[in-house]
């Protein structure tokens, strides 16, 4: 079995269940009292969330980057940073390290084309629903068409995730809020929604609506798995 790196923290409430995940689906391969070889290195998420505000990437890709120094030196054979937002530092990262980083966005455009997907909504952050580093790598290394809210729906999105989800406040306004906008690029030709933050999925389900959910938290955590079990 390989050791996993994780780079975690963006919030400790999502990481804990990338940890909780790994080491189920590691049980559930193997059997027994078998669980994942694991090498953890928790942030302080206020610093990185400074940066973000700020839009000083430079200085996180630089916290982020001697964090993943430290997991390699701790005998990781493979990072997985356990954030969407934070793959927009992933090249920097990626060059100052010697291990391989498993990319969120890559694992999930993965996912969405077994599934004969072709236009999906995506939900996150501000930033990744925004910038390019997220849906263009989905769109130009996998075609997919990426519709995301409006300004007013994405900043609801974002204040939602920041205010609520990331310090583990779960509000059921906040879910119907959410299942609105889903409805709302539904409406407008998504086959399939990215839960494209690791914390939406402590809100929305399966259950919730009809329309697929990709969540990006567990098929980043089934990849990271199937590699450590090749």
């Amino acid at each position: 079995m390989k050791t996993i790196g994780l780079l975690g923290g963006m919030s400790w409430e999502s990481t804990t269940d990338y940890y909780r995940l790994i080491n189920t689906l590691v049980k559930q391969q193997l059997g027994g009292l078998h669980s994942a070889k694991i090498v953890l290195y928790s942030v302080d998420f206020a610093e990185i969330e400074t940066l973000q505000q700020q839009g000083n990437w430079q200085q996180a890709a630089q916290l982020l980057t001697e964090a993943a120094v430290n997991i390699e030196k701790a005998s990781a054979d493979f990072l997985v940073i356990c954030t969407n937002t934070m793959h927009i530092v992933a090249e920097q990262i990626q060059q100052n390290i010697n291990i391989p980083l498993i990319h969120i966005a890559d694992a999930t455009g993965e996912a969405l084309l077994e599934k004969n997907i072709k236009t999906v909504g995506l939900l996150g952050t501000a930033f990744t629903m925004e910038k390019e580093f997220y849906k263009g790598r989905l769109t130009n290394n996998y075609g997919l068409n990426v519709i995301i809210p409006n300004e007013q729906d994405r900043q609801q999105v974002h204040q939602i995730i920041y205010h609520e989800l990331c310090v583990g406040s779960i509000k059921p306004e906040s879910k119907q809020t959410y299942l609105a906008i889903i409805d709302k690029l539904v409406a407008e030709g998504a086959e399939a929604i990215i839960l494209g933050c690791t914390e939406i999925g402590m809100l929305i389900k399966q259950q919730d609506t009809k329309v697929p959910l990709f969540d990006t938290t567990s098929i980043h955590a089934e990849r990271a798995v199937k590699l450590a079990l090749t």
